[in-house]
């Protein structure tokens, strides 16, 4: 899931990615029924207990495929092994109406990556934070920019997400008329916009590009092209570009959102190896990039 402009930050929101997403982008949880014993009690939220149930977008790369391939359903594997648990799923586009159809119909039981403060669901504490990058080829002339107000950029051809931040703060810094951009909604079963944004910087098509760390990480790492990913952490203009990502659930369930919690706690070096190995960029509090 990645963030967009219309709404608070959903890496995954109803709307986007789950890019933040991703944004974004980023997904759900169930429960093992043991009659009259402490994990019945720890898990009374839920509607299912016999199964981790996440709801998942099915071509939602490198957040979810029906493959079981992206970061998030790693992630929901480690905590399906936690829980004693086998993980199911319900699939559904990252589109409108994502949440509705399913986390709300109880479908499913948690989101597995949802930016923190979006209003449609609970969210669990942040189990990472990551930012926009800007990406260029190892030898291009780019080199040493790190924001987008830099005038090295001007005239240059940048692809970009429509609707998502650095849309604007390209638009606040005059590099829009020069810009590529890319739809934000597509059908990612046969289309995805970062991967044709980092085919493009490869081919020498696009001069740059603007991607949701996670995804411009992601694609960057599987290019066979030498593709140089810069965080963008120093902007002065323009919405903000770093996101915490949580785990969406439904309001009202506080113990099924503790347990959440405890496990992103007692995970968090399993949870962080998870997310390097695709390539997605980690930050911390202070807007420094994590290397591990």
């Amino acid at each position: 899931m990645q963030p967009v402009n219309t709404r608070t930050p959903a890496l995954k929101t109803s709307a986007s990615l789950h890019a933040f997403s991703r944004l974004l982008g980023p997904l759900l949880v169930g429960f093992a029924l043991f009659a009259q014993t402490p994990a019945l009690a720890q898990t009374s939220d839920l509607v299912d207990r016999t199964a981790l149930r996440v709801c998942a977008d099915p071509a939602n790369m490198p957040f979810s495929s029906k493959e079981q391939t992206g970061y998030e359903n790693k992630l929901a594997g480690l905590l399906g092994e936690k829980l004693g648990l086998p993980v199911t799923y319900t699939w559904f586009p990252q589109a409108t109406g994502f949440v509705r159809r399913t986390l709300r119909l109880r479908k499913c039981d948690v989101i597995m990556g949802f930016a923190q403060g979006h209003e449609l669901v609970q969210n669990t504490n942040h189990y990472f934070r990551s930012t926009y990058v800007l990406l260029h080829r190892f030898d291009s002339d780019l080199k040493g920019v790190e924001n987008l107000d830099d005038p090295r950029l001007a005239g240059k051809k940048i692809g970009v997400i429509a609707g998502t931040p650095p849309a604007t703060v390209m638009a606040l810094n005059g590099l829009m008329g020069d810009a590529k951009p890319f739809h934000l909604v597509v059908d990612r079963r046969v289309k995805s916009p970062a991967e044709d944004i980092v085919t493009e910087i490869a081919d020498g098509t696009l001069d740059a590009g603007v991607l949701w760390g996670p995804m411009g990480g992601y694609y960057a790492k599987q290019n066979e092209t030498a593709i140089t990913v810069v965080p963008l952490t120093q902007e002065t203009k323009g919405p903000r570009m770093s996101y915490r990502i949580t785990m969406g659930l439904r309001p009202l369930e506080p113990d099924w959102k503790h347990q959440l919690n405890d496990f992103i706690k007692n995970n968090q070096a399993e949870i962080d190896k998870i997310l390097v190995d695709f390539g997605v960029p980690l930050l911390d509090e202070n807007d420094q990039l994590i290397k591990r």
